[in-house]
């Protein structure tokens, strides 16, 4: 796609940039850049979100880079005839609430699970979402602020886990083409006091109640926990030298919480959580890592044995997903 197509299409509305609920550093950073480049074409969009912002590197990125944000709250104004432009999320996904504009664009970098009709779409596999916004100022050579070239470093830094998690050649090059223009200095602050004391105890749990067998690593926080540790968490669980797949749940008040990690070739974690949870819930997200949640009132149809039946189910999706892989291999 075009980037300007998108100026094109934003032109003589009001616009806004939503990312997905409870938005995690990529997420951030991609609102920022794109606003920042639409500004620069003379295209004024607000940034929004649903939820709670609670990573703490998430909540740091608002006063380092001085990002202006709108929490779902604080957009009474909206109509229908405003424009959204979906950014590290998609329509109709579970962790994207659906506002009162319309979603005219999306960015992307995730696998699409229910198709949506847009006017302007680019969904492509990166590592972050940053890089798909850092490569609209390359391809389109607007300039960029020293900021935002910081911030689309970082999210793209914090989304591949420094480049070892579904990193492509596109996130190296936009990488390398906006950290020569970055503030490097606010890289180096992100990556100060980025944990609180309360996280500890989350931990600790996650501990005390792993089970790995077979290379897949489980664990239960058995109370509420945000979703941004929980992803820390699991990223936790994923180094240990015996896991390639983590399985991180978190049973809160209005449901259980899932984040999944993948290293294993032959699964896609966001396939594998969205037909785990299916009947159940709601999950997905692509090749290395995906998200899914299970809402309080389905919590029975996995008694009486949660956890039990929790492991059990993966398991058979993993079997049945391998299966699948070498069945392919076999035919190739």
């Amino acid at each position: 796609m075009d980037p300007l197509q998108l100026v094109e299409l934003l032109k003589g509305h009001k616009n806004y940039i939503q990312t997905h609920n409870y938005p995690d550093p990529d997420a951030i950073a991609s609102a920022y850049g794109l606003q920042y480049f639409l500004k620069q074409h003379h295209v004024d969009a607000q940034i929004c979100y649903d939820g709670i912002v609670e990573k703490l590197s998430t909540k740091k990125m608002f006063d380092v880079f001085e990002i202006e944000v709108l929490p779902a709250g604080q957009i009474a104004e909206m109509t229908e005839e405003d424009y959204i432009v979906t950014v590290d999320s998609q329509k109709y996904n579970a962790n994207l609430t659906d506002f009162v504009g319309m979603e005219v664009a999306c960015i992307d970098h995730h696998p699409t699970y229910i198709a949506c009709e847009y006017e302007y779409k680019d969904v492509r596999r990166a590592g972050a979402c940053a890089t798909l916004v850092a490569e609209y100022f390359y391809k389109t050579a607007t300039p960029m602020s020293a900021s935002v070239a910081a911030a689309l470093a970082y999210g793209i830094k914090m989304d591949t886990n420094d480049f070892i998690r579904g990193v492509t050649h596109l996130d190296i090059d936009m990488f390398a083409y906006v950290y020569k223009q970055a503030d490097v200095d606010k890289i180096g602050v992100m990556y100060n006091n980025v944990m609180e004391l309360g996280d500890l105890q989350a931990y600790g749990a996650a501990i005390d109640n792993i089970h790995v067998s077979g290379g897949i690593g489980f664990t239960c926080i058995p109370f509420d926990c945000p979703d941004a540790l929980i992803a820390i968490i699991s990223d936790f669980i994923l180094s240990l030298d015996v896991v390639d797949i983590a399985i991180v749940y978190a049973i809160r008040k209005d449901g259980i919480k899932f984040s999944v990690r993948n290293e294993c070739k032959e699964i896609d974690a966001g396939r594998l959580t969205q037909r785990t949870l299916k009947g159940y819930g709601n999950g997905g997200g692509h090749q290395a890592m995906a998200g899914g949640f299970i809402p309080r009132q389905n919590q029975n149809k996995l008694a009486p044995e949660l956890k039990e039946a929790i492991e059990s189910e993966f398991r058979k999706q993993i079997g049945l997903l391998k299966q699948a892989a070498s069945k392919k291999r076999n035919e190739a």
